[in-house]
């Protein structure tokens, strides 16, 4: 098995891409901490590894954040045998689901609810495809007062090119089908 690497915006984090599935299409999940990692052997295992801060999972990717201090250098071969180790056991990615995001609506208008609705749809159908190119995914969290708040993950969160990304493409895309947004703000 190959498993083939892409740099990403973010010049800290990278995309491995092992060439079968990794997470159903849709579902994402993200690892920053041991903690977090109980339903995903793989992750407490390249989190383990010195330096590694972020394991993110797409439909067919793996995005792995390191830290400042680290080069890929090293890093890369010792991520690629622990996928690839990982993958030859048989065990699964995660031992149980993902709890799907409920984005709750009830306390909004029937106007603001439908600007919700065109909102979570807009994103899912012209945003995530290509934000998971580049080794991320974007999860729309709520909208106030014109303002739509998301959460950036994989290759996403912290990249220095999100700003623009958010502002030159989401922002401009959302405020172009739905007048009421007036801004796009990363959580």
């Amino acid at each position: 098995m190959f498993i083939q690497i892409q740099e990403t915006p973010n010049p800290s984090t990278l995309k491995f891409i092992p060439g079968f599935q990794i997470m159903p299409e849709g579902q994402t999940a993200s690892f920053k901490s041991l903690e977090e990692c109980g339903i995903s052997k793989l992750s407490k295992q390249l989190l383990e590894i010195n330096d590694v801060e972020t394991v993110f999972y797409g439909h067919d990717f793996i995005s792995i954040t390191k830290s400042e201090r680290s080069g890929w250098h090293s890093l890369k071969s010792i991520i690629v045998a622990t996928i690839l180790d990982y993958h030859t056991s048989g065990m699964p990615i995660l031992e149980g689901n993902i709890q799907p995001v409920k984005v709750s609506s009830d306390h909004l208008s029937l106007n603001e609810q439908d600007i919700v609705r065109q909102i979570v749809e807009l994103i899912d159908t012209k945003v995530r495809s290509a934000v998971a190119q580049d080794g991320g995914d974007i999860e729309f969290d709520s909208y106030r007062d014109g303002v739509v708040y998301v959460k950036m993950h994989g290759a996403c969160s912290g990249c220095p090119s999100s700003t623009l990304t958010l502002k030159d493409g989401i922002e401009n895309m959302l405020q172009y089908y739905i007048p009421e947004v007036i801004r796009v703000e990363q959580i």
